[in-house]
């Protein structure tokens, strides 16, 4: 696969089949690419906690928050819900800011997803608290992101922003979600 078509295919896929599981070990080598991105004055102060089983999976999931533009789903239902999770932590005990490290690192392991036929959505509403008790997450890391890994079980079509300029994405009646995106032309300053 090219990179366009990583990109094309990396969506923020939001359903999946909860039954096909992601062997830890694939979590591993997902982690293990980001590991070796870039990282600002080379700190690599990211941590990451890893869940690839059922009751890890099911402590996790009420904390996180799944589409903000649609107001009527809760997010997916049981059978539908990720068979893995990447919590991205940041280190304070190694840098007290993060910058775009976990963007960077969350970008990889999607697109390394992705080749690997799987899909994931890069979570940032989180209740953190939550999940920080939940999991007994240590006060030096600070919850960055929450990356949902599986099997997409859903379309995901990419669209021209209308001439409203709705950026909202958007569920029609066969569940095909459509993302709406700004041309080139719109986002290169001359």
């Amino acid at each position: 696969m090219t990179l366009v078509e990583l990109v094309l295919k990396n969506r923020s896929y939001r359903r999946f089949y909860e039954n096909v599981p992601i062997e830890y070990e694939m979590l591993r080598q997902l982690v293990d690419l980001a590991r070796l991105c870039g990282s600002a004055s080379n700190l690599q102060p990211l941590k990451y906690m890893l869940s690839a089983d059922a009751d890890s999976n099911a402590a996790i999931f009420p904390y996180l928050r799944w589409a903000g533009y649609l107001k009527d789903w809760d997010g997916p239902e049981e059978g539908e819900r990720p068979s893995g999770y990447i919590i991205i932590l940041g280190d304070k005990d190694i840098s007290g800011t993060f910058g775009c490290d976990h963007g960077i690192t969350a970008q990889s392991i999607l697109l390394g997803a992705t080749e690997q036929g799987l899909g994931g959505c890069m979570i940032a509403s989180i209740q953190r608290e939550g999940l920080r008790k939940e999991l007994e997450i240590p006060a030096q890391f600070e919850i960055l992101l929450v990356i949902a890994l599986g099997k997409p079980k859903e379309t995901i079509e990419i669209e021209s922003i209308g001439p409203e300029g709705d950026v909202k994405y958007w569920r029609d009646q066969n569940n095909v979600h459509h993302v709406p995106k700004r041309s080139l032309e719109e986002i290169i300053i001359s």
